[in-house]
């Protein structure tokens, strides 16, 4: 029993042990990685998150862009970094559920080489056409892609790409065929078919929205399960295919193994900073919608994401190549 004790003791001294040594975090600088090019909607949000956590912090959040392989090489850096909350990743549902299910060879674990902090942010991702559609909603892009099969062009950002995705769970939900032009990026994918060289798109608001306010493309739904509060007066695809959903998130993350004091501290930092009304008009502005979840709420999201998509990629055989 004396035994049993004295283990109790020394566990909850090492406990406090550690609590100080991070009472004084941080003590110098942050990098906050984005593993995609400045000027798009993560770098947007990386951005007004470091310049708020810095205040709430009281030392510089310093955001470093290190893209490429569909973002697996900032979020490896970050992967491969000591845990001790000076370096952190804004992820995404793509880099963390998606891409360890469609590459083979992936330098990091999606879920298990993480530590969940923060989810920021859903993306509002649409279903857009190209105005020479005949279609005016849902239903009539049904029934015109039933009418002319494989008549349609769908572009994407790449193969396993979420724009890809969408589309590929699109057909399969309505029986349609459609067919697939992969380009490098989402930009020359939002660029052709406000050309009409492509026809159908699923893409995230940031970049369609826009084009939709010009009249260069035309709108016809979200596909989140359900509206989104940004666009309440447009309709969700699953209110004409029940069950069609695909989500887009970005959320803050840490190499595995950090404290959960440390955690806990920029949880709640990072939900502080994305409240600041300057920030969520920012975010609004851009088709960002601003959440705040728990780092426990943030970690089940992660997993069941990670355990649906790669479900899902596997039945559909897609592959990022």
């Amino acid at each position: 029993m004396f035994s049993r004790i004295r283990r109790s003791l020394i566990a909850l001294s090492l406990l406090g042990l550690a609590s100080l040594a991070h009472a004084d975090y941080p003590d110098k600088p942050i990098t906050l990685i984005v593993p995609w090019a400045p000027g798009g909607s993560t770098d947007i949000l990386a951005r007004s998150l470091a310049e708020q956590l810095g205040k709430t912090l009281g030392q510089p959040v310093i955001v470093d862009n290190r893209a490429g392989a569909s973002g697996n090489i900032g979020s490896n850096f970050v992967a491969k970094a000591r845990p001790d909350g000076y370096t952190l990743l804004v992820g995404s549902m793509s880099t963390h559920a998606m891409n360890p299910a469609l590459m083979p060879n992936m330098p990091f674990r999606g879920v298990e080489d993480f530590t969940p902090i923060a989810l920021m942010a859903n993306v509002v991702n649409t279903l857009v056409v190209n105005p020479s559609v005949p279609a005016k909603n849902v239903k009539e892009l049904i029934a015109y892609a039933k009418a002319n099969p494989s008549k349609l062009n769908y572009a994407s950002a790449g193969p396993g790409s979420t724009n890809h995705l969408s589309a590929v769970l699109f057909e399969k939900a309505t029986g349609i065929q459609m067919t697939h032009v992969p380009y490098r990026g989402g930009a020359p994918a939002v660029v052709d078919t406000v050309a009409d060289q492509t026809q159908v798109l699923f893409s995230a608001g940031t970049q369609t929205l826009p084009h939709v306010k010009a009249g260069k493309l035309r709108l016809l739904a979200v596909t989140e399960a359900q509206r989104s509060a940004l666009l309440k007066d447009v309709p969700a695809v699953a209110e004409t295919v029940p069950g069609y959903e695909l989500g887009v998130w970005y959320g803050l993350f840490g190499p595995r193994d950090m404290p959960a004091d440390l955690v806990q501290r920029l949880n709640a930092a990072a939900n502080a900073a994305l409240q600041v009304p300057a920030v969520r008009q920012r975010m609004d502005a851009i088709g960002v919608e601003v959440v705040s979840k728990s780092p426990q709420e943030f970690d089940s999201i992660l997993k069941a994401d990670a355990q649906r998509y790669g479900r899902i990629i596997k039945e559909l055989g897609i592959t990022n190549e």
